[in-house]
């Protein structure tokens, strides 16, 4: 059976996807904070199911409380396609769902990471080192500040909470990876006195070893060259054009001035490089073949250095869909062009 495992972005949400990659391999993740995200997240996976049209389905949903109106879409689409749904949840906010619908199941004594792992765990079988990572796990996000475990699970949840060196929309399968590497070095420091201060005197080293691949460097020049790399990889599907310059469009990649610049001295067909932030900012970088602080100022009323500029676009709508995301600029630009050519026209 396929999976597509919906979880949240936090310590609890991704270690449900490590437990269930633990008990099964045909599995899609998917992640996502609460609101619209869930919708963008659901539609992405009906629309995957419905490319690969696999024999058997399911939809989990871990850490995650949805409303009644997203249950009600979510079940109807299920059923016309014939995909099973499950959600397991310990948020008390989902009662009524809980109440209305069998496939919901509810359970706030317990962390997110609990259910699924006793949930699978009877199905499947019981796995001692897997039993210590979830107690870890639950200690910290059910706050249970005397036991034994909670101190190491503050370090587990500031470890997941910090891993934004490989973004989730742009890299949505390498950083599940990155997080699994994660858990799996830091499940060696379970049971060691002082593990705590241990694992977090580790943490810079765990990282490095994930981006290093066999040569030394600082952690911020391995990440840039991990992402420049990656982004190289996919640049196809990343391709934006402007006034018949070639540029490729990024979304909260950071480091925006050391990564794009890099990429456009790896890829020299590429004119110029723009970053999408969430917080509605766009940067623009150039290797001399085309003056950003224009570009900038043409698109938003933006400016700065030729190979270097900013602005801020104030319609911009966030998502966890880089599609969406690339629509918006590329709508942006258009409604530039046809400005300028109305203004041409009109002066002729």
């Amino acid at each position: 059976m396929k999976i597509y495992h919906l979880s949240h972005t936090d310590l609890d949400g991704y270690a449900c996807q490590y437990i269930v990659n633990f008990y099964f391999k045909n599995v899609e993740f998917y992640n996502s904070n609460y609101g619209k995200e869930i919708n963008e997240n659901f539609n992405a996976i009906l629309n995957d199911f419905d490319t690969s049209k696999p024999d058997k389905a399911m939809i989990l949903i871990t850490d995650l409380n949805l409303t009644l109106a997203q249950c009600d879409e979510f079940e109807k689409e299920c059923e016309k396609r014939g995909l099973k749904i499950l959600l397991l949840d310990h948020h008390q906010s989902g009662e009524e769902c809980m109440q209305k619908y069998s496939w919901y199941l509810l359970d706030s004594s317990r962390c997110a990471a609990k259910i699924v792992y006793d949930f699978f765990s009877k199905i499947c079988s019981c796995n001692e080192g897997l039993t210590q990572f979830v107690n870890v796990v639950n200690a910290v996000d059910i706050w249970l500040k005397e036991d034994e475990n909670f101190e190491l699970g503050k370090v587990f949840l500031g470890l997941i909470a910090n891993a934004k060196e490989i973004n989730r929309v742009m890299f949505k399968d390498k950083n599940i990876l990155y997080i699994f590497f994660l858990f799996n070095h830091a499940r060696k420091f379970i049971g060691k006195e002082n593990a705590h201060i241990l694992l977090e005197n580790a943490v810079h080293f765990i990282k490095k070893d994930f981006f290093s691949k066999g040569k030394d460097d600082t952690l911020s020049n391995l990440i840039s060259f991990f992402v420049v790399e990656n982004l190289s990889e996919i640049k196809k599907d990343l391709i934006l054009y402007y006034e018949g310059y070639k540029g490729i469009l990024t979304s909260n990649i950071g480091n925006t001035s050391v990564i794009g610049n890099e990429f456009l001295l790896k890829n020299p067909e590429f004119d110029f490089f723009i970053d999408v932030s969430s917080r509605k900012t766009l940067s623009f970088r150039a290797n001399g073949k085309i003056d950003v602080s224009l570009m900038a100022k043409n698109l938003v009323g933006g400016g700065g250095h030729k190979n270097a500029s900013g602005g801020f676009f104030s319609a911009f709508k966030e998502s966890a869909n880089y599609a969406f995301l690339k629509a918006q600029i590329i709508d942006l630009i258009k409604s530039k062009e046809i400005k300028k050519d109305n203004a041409n026209a009109t002066t002729t």
